[in-house]
């Protein structure tokens, strides 16, 4: 890990500045907790501690539940982001990787045209689940 990484993935703030810093509540933070969506640290006290990558996880995530995306969808599209870049074949001799943001705005691209124009999406049937 370069020193950048590791500054980012230290766990250097308590619960009332995140809640500052992601205009989110307390409550909300521990709900996103329960259901595995970040994990902070915890010190001797048993006290929440988050890093950098908590709070861009966080902000992640509210910007999803303002699109319409809920729990289930968010941890859907976290375990794609966990599994590395995806491979998309434009054709056989051709492919590309792409990054986490690509598939996640694709992803919200293609849902985003499927509600716009009413017409089901190539997979309706697996994401209806994931919006409220």
């Amino acid at each position: 890990m370069t020193g950048s990484k590791i500054r980012r993935s230290m766990p250097l703030f308590p619960i009332g500045p995140v809640m500052q810093l992601t205009d989110l509540t307390a409550r909300q933070i521990r709900y996103y907790e329960e259901h595995q969506l970040i994990s902070p640290a915890r010190t001797d006290g048993n006290r929440r501690m988050f890093s950098l990558n908590d709070i861009d996880k966080l902000l992640e995530i509210k910007d999803l539940i303002d699109q319409g995306v809920n729990i289930a969808g968010i941890k859907q599209l976290f375990s794609i982001s966990n599994q590395g870049p995806e491979t998309l074949s434009k054709n056989k001799k051709t492919e590309r990787r792409l990054s986490n943001d690509e598939i996640r705005r694709h992803l919200r691209k293609e849902i985003v045209q499927a509600g716009r124009f009413n017409l089901p999406s190539m997979n309706q049937v697996n994401m209806n689940r994931f919006f409220h």
